[in-house]
């Protein structure tokens, strides 16, 4: 009987010990999977790039580097576990108290989270490039080959001069580690949105096609930059002078032909410069835009406001806003007032 009882009493002492035994390996590997495992110092968010092309170690490292990881062991045997080979690039947001299993599962499955890209005051497709490798991985010389890509640009129906009036300023989203293409015809998408059936109508209307009417909105956002109010009657001056076969005269297109736009005053001699951007020696528009116009300078083209006017000059105060007139002989008067205020505060160039 005494025999009996003490092999009960291993019984249950060996299977106590068991049971405990499995449920600490229990507990281990569900803190492993389950349990919070990430820190971010100092804040509720961190965004972790991988590069196109990174390896397994490179993200193990990246994850190192800022400290994200508590227990990075455990992260290791879970990736492990869980077969985490082949890396999607991108631009991941890492929260605080995530666990190994959720963080596998967004870096497996390549749940990144997009980059808010905002662009304006563009006047180049060096400064556009440049400034969309800023934000997205690409360089900009590799956006720079494609907008210089003309047999790429043709099937779009652009130009490597023309293709700048595709990109209109605005806010967009893009996974980070989007290519130069995926980039482009996103882009592309946005501007036949953005060009819908009203303002293609408003467009043939003025007998001008989407490319033309950007091309005019360029000049009246250089020359009008800091008003809006004010573009509609700008864009009705160009219009009303395209109209009668004048040259527009523009001197920001002038700044445009010699590509130095720190010039604050526009010489006679600058005047004479060829080029077809010169719209004080040729007629009509320039061959494309000489900036990014914005929404409201397109718009005020599309709704350009109709008057006599044929002449404009700032004004001499520098609010920004300009004196307008239907005669050279007003015109002329205006334009002594600012060169004389240009003079006053010793603006030579």
């Amino acid at each position: 009987m005494k025999k009996k009882t003490s092999f009960i009493k291993l019984f249950f002492y060996s299977f106590s010990t068991f049971t405990v035994i499995a449920a600490l390996i229990a507990f281990s590997y569900y803190n492993k999977i389950y349990i919070d495992n990430t820190q971010i110092p100092n804040s509720e968010k961190f965004y972790l790039y991988i590069p196109t092309g990174a390896d397994y170690t490179n993200v193990i490292d990246s994850l190192s580097k800022y400290n994200i990881l508590k227990n990075k062991e455990s992260f290791i045997w879970l990736s492990e576990k869980k077969n985490y080979k082949k890396i999607r690039p991108g631009r991941y947001e890492i929260t605080n108290g995530m666990s190994n299993n959720q963080l596998i599962n967004m870096l497996r499955a390549g749940l990144q989270k997009p980059v808010k890209l905002t662009f304006n005051n563009i006047r180049t497709k060096e400064e556009l490039a440049g400034k969309i490798s800023k934000t997205l991985e690409f360089d900009s010389l590799s956006l720079l080959r494609l907008l210089n890509n003309k047999e790429f640009l043709n099937s779009y129906g652009f130009t490597p001069e023309t293709v700048i009036s595709m990109f209109i300023p605005n806010t967009y989203e893009f996974y980070w580690n989007s290519s130069p293409e995926v980039f482009f015809k996103k882009m592309y998408k946005e501007y036949k949105k953005f060009w819908n059936k009203e303002r293609l109508a408003k467009a043939k209307k003025m007998n001008m096609s989407p490319i033309e009417v950007a091309t005019l909105a360029s000049i009246v956002q250089a020359e009008q930059s800091r008003h809006n109010d004010e573009k509609a009657k700008v864009a009705g001056l160009y219009i009303n002078r395209l109209k009668k076969g004048m040259l527009l005269q523009s001197d920001p297109t002038v700044v445009y032909a010699i590509g130095d736009f720190s010039i604050r005053r526009v010489l006679n001699k600058d005047k004479e410069i060829d080029s077809p951007y010169n719209t004080y020696k040729y007629k009509g528009l320039p061959p494309a835009p000489i900036n990014l116009p914005e929404i409201s300078s397109i718009d005020a083209v599309l709704n350009y406001e109709k008057h006599k006017y044929i002449y404009m000059c700032a004004k001499e105060d520098f609010s920004g806003y300009h004196n307008f007139s239907t005669n050279i002989s007003q015109h002329n008067i205006y334009a002594k007032r600012y060169q004389r205020a240009l003079n006053q505060k010793k603006i030579w160039r």
